[in-house]
Order: C-alpha cells, then sequence, then structure tokens
C-alpha cells in the first residue's frame, strides 16, 4: 500500500491537503489505541512531506505524467527556448 493510499489523498495534493488528511486519520486512529496504524500513517507523511520520497512515490504510479505536470503548472521557465535563430546568428559569425 502506498502512502497516499493510506492517506486517502491524489496524487497531486498540495501540503494543506496532505496535512488536513493526515490529522483526519489521527482522530480516527489515536496513537494510544492503535500503535501499529498510527506508525503507517506517520510513515506514509513523511513521505508524502519530503519532496524527494513523494516524488518516488508518484513516479512509482501507475500514470506519473500528469501528476508530474502537475507539480509545475505555476512555475514560470527560468530561460525561453527562442528557436534557432539566435544559434544561426552566432554561427554565421564565425
Amino acid at each position: 500500500m502506498t502512502a497516499r493510499e493510506i492517506l486517502g489523498v491524489e496524487l497531486n495534493a498540495n501540503d494543506e491537503q496532505i496535512r488536513a488528511a493526515y490529522l483526519a486519520k489521527i482522530k480516527e486512529h489515536p496513537p494510544d489505541r492503535f500503535p501499529d496504524e498510527f506508525e503507517l500513517l506517520r510513515d506514509a507523511y513523511d513521505t508524502l512531506r519530503d519532496p524527494r520520497r513523494r516524488m518516488n512515490e508518484i513516479l512509482r504510479s501507475r500514470d506519473p505524467i500528469p501528476s508530474v505536470s502537475s507539480l509545475f503548472a505555476g512555475l514560470e521557465p527560468e530561460c525561453r527556448y527562442l528557436g534557432p535563430g539566435p544559434w544561426l546568428e552566432v554561427l554565421k559569425g564565425k
């Protein structure tokens, strides 16, 4: 069972959704009554909080490409491809 299945969140869930799911599951399975389930919940939460471990979780899913692309949806690229024009000018100049 994967970390996202344990917490019941989507692959592209943000940090607030993950935290809310974790707190809701802890209320259902308190650590003093269900220590084994609490360990699973804590490990799943730690996995989804760590960016590297979360990416591994996403890549192990069935269809990782839409989920990975949604992680970068709001980011603006630092450099843009301007086409072959500038490179052709450099090559002509030599």
